[in-house]
């Protein structure tokens, strides 16, 4: 019994896992609210709710268990990346758990998390091959066993997430503008022309180019007194977007004959990349893919405790000097 706690961003979350597989509880205290005002996270409110909701999450996630802290046999907390200030509070927290009831401790990082939210769906088939997407990462990551991570692909300037929420800016949509631009785009059609950045050579992304295209086209058509539909430039968008994670994660499977394909981040929650995943695998099926039910897509702490787990089981244990990590590398794990 693994309990996992994860406060890397705007989520504090605390879950009990049962032998790397099985969510016993999952508790998530969102942030959304607080942060939508200002159109993104700040990292100081970020923390402060964390000191408020950090004792609450874990009790509640024992009580929903229905266990106690002497039945856990590991604590698994996010050690990084993140915001710092965020991180040191989930970290610190579970430092003094671990100390005060004598249950080993493990780090963990976060993008490993998300890679293992899978486990808690279906058991991973080595080796495997994982499209991490989120606000701060786009990663293509080859697991030819548990907790080894290599990656083959990322991204060089935005995220993919990244240029989702900036997007949604320009287009005045909410924060999170992920999801608005989801549903934008189902309302529109991808009729305006827009770049992809193949990187021929490399399975690296980038999407600074395709966010200041996007921007651009908005600007000049106001310049000329043109209106552009909305929900168009949502489409095209998120079309190209989606064209050049979907080519090169296939490109990738098959040149590294892996057996399964995990979709891992929060915008593993897209409908749009969802589905285009689906379809282009269909057609593969000694390939399976993976793909997270939506409330293990976003940030939680079942994704650290599965992680957690499986580092536990290979011996692998951090000491009360563990540390908040914000650059943390997921090949050191």
């Amino acid at each position: 019994m693994v309990l996992g706690i994860e406060t890397s961003c705007d989520e504090t979350a605390a879950a009990v896992i049962k032998n790397g597989t099985e969510i016993v509880s999952n508790v998530v205290a969102s942030q959304i609210e607080s942060h939508k005002r200002f159109g993104g996270v700040v990292p100081e409110i970020a923390s402060r709710h964390h000191v408020e909701q950090m004792t609450i999450v874990l009790e509640e996630a024992l009580n929903q268990a229905g266990i106690t802290y002497s039945e856990l046999d590991a604590i698994a907390v996010t050690e990084g990346p993140g915001l710092v200030g965020a991180l040191l509070i989930g970290v610190n927290a579970a430092k003094a758990v671990a100390f005060a009831h004598n249950i080993p401790l493990v780090g963990v990082h976060h993008i490993a998390g998300h890679i293992y939210a899978n486990r808690l769906t279906a058991e991973m088939k080595f080796p495997a091959l994982s499209l991490v997407v989120s606000g701060g990462h786009t990663e293509l990551v080859l697991l030819e066993e548990h907790g080894s991570f290599k990656v083959i692909g990322e991204t060089r300037d935005d995220a993919a997430g990244e240029a989702y929420d900036k997007v949604a800016r320009t287009l005045n949509l909410p924060y999170p503008g992920g999801p608005h631009i989801d549903r934008l785009a189902h309302e529109g059609s991808p009729v305006i022309p827009l770049p992809r950045a193949w990187l021929e050579g490399s399975y690296d992304f980038s999407f600074s180019g395709l966010k200041s295209a996007v921007i651009n086209t908005l600007h000049n058509a106001e310049q000329r007194g043109e209106k552009i539909n909305p929900a168009d430039l949502a489409a095209s968008f998120q079309e190209s977007v989606i064209d050049v994670l979907v080519s090169k994660t296939v490109k990738a499977a098959q040149e590294y004959n892996v057996k399964q394909v995990l979709l891992a981040g929060g915008v593993a929650a897209n409908k749009g990349l969802r589905n285009a995943l689906t379809e282009a695998f269909a057609s593969m099926p000694e390939r399976e893919l993976i793909i997270p039910p939506l409330y293990l897509c976003t940030d939680n702490a079942a994704m650290i405790g599965a992680a957690g787990s499986v580092l536990f089981e290979q011996g692998k244990r951090s000491n009360l000097a563990l540390n908040g990590n914000p650059g943390l590398d997921l090949q050191q794990m």
